[in-house]
């Protein structure tokens, strides 16, 4: 499939909010002699936690094709199942082809939607907190049980802390002939998806409970006008599906 013209940028930036501890791995090279097993996504120069945009994207996309029962096989070892390509082209499931692109060499499709890096908004907040065990985060304990033997193999997880806020921006990419609307919601089906599932590790042993501040949501865009003239992108209420 070819992409037509460029019609338009639409920005959606909006506030994400951590209801439980979120774990979001990052490299363990570092780990000092007493951290945590299993540690946090951090930027290398600030040391703060931070949110990639590529966690966010991945569950939305991956949440969307359980939706839609979208699924396609894959030969990658223990992984039979992969990211939905529209191979079988069935219609009802092609906006998350439109939306998240396609791979396949039948069937390629760059990607429509952009999901930035989410900086940690509360810094000082969670810097000052005093009951944090490393600098901004928490470390969560877990044991692992032996079923026979009754053995605890304690493990420890490295958490940024309940309340934590970090700052969502994403750019959806809107071409000539695309059904603008349909595209908008169905990023925000993605987002709210994401709210009623965890984002990161350990979510289903009640890490990585987030929601987002809806009422504050903000939507702004710029064509080739705006670009051709300031390029300040101008604020609008797009048409959503009512709830």
């Amino acid at each position: 499939m070819e992409l037509t013209k460029l019609n338009k940028k639409i920005f959606i930036k909006a506030e994400l909010t951590a209801k439980t501890g979120l774990h979001v791995g990052g490299s363990n090279l570092s780990m000092a002699i007493g951290g945590a097993d299993a540690v946090v996504v951090r930027n290398p120069i600030t040391q703060e936690p931070y949110i990639p945009g590529s966690s966010i994207k991945g569950k939305m996309r991956s949440l969307t094709e359980k939706l839609l029962g979208a699924y396609e096989k894959v030969n990658m070892g223990a992984v039979k199942y992969g990211p939905y390509q529209g191979t079988d082209k069935d219609t009802t499931k092609k906006v998350i082809c439109d939306l998240y692109g396609t791979a396949s060499n039948e069937n390629q499709i760059p990607s429509r939607l952009i999901v930035r890096d989410g900086a940690l908004l509360n810094e000082p907040e969670l810097k000052d907190a005093e009951g944090t065990d490393m600098l901004y985060t928490e470390v969560k304990t877990e044991v692992v049980i032996d079923r026979v033997t009754s053995a605890a193999m304690p493990r420890q997880l490295e958490r940024v802390p309940a309340g934590a806020k970090f700052k969502l921006d994403l750019i959806l990419n809107v071409f000539e002939n695309d059904d603008e609307e349909k595209l908008i919601n169905y990023v925000l089906v993605g987002l709210h998806l994401l709210e009623d599932d965890y984002l990161g590790g350990s979510g289903s042993r009640g890490s990585g409970q987030i929601e987002f501040d809806w009422d504050n949501i903000k939507y702004s865009y710029k064509d080739l006008s705006i670009y051709e003239k300031d390029g300040k992108a101008q604020v609008f209420e797009p048409n959503l599906v009512s709830e």
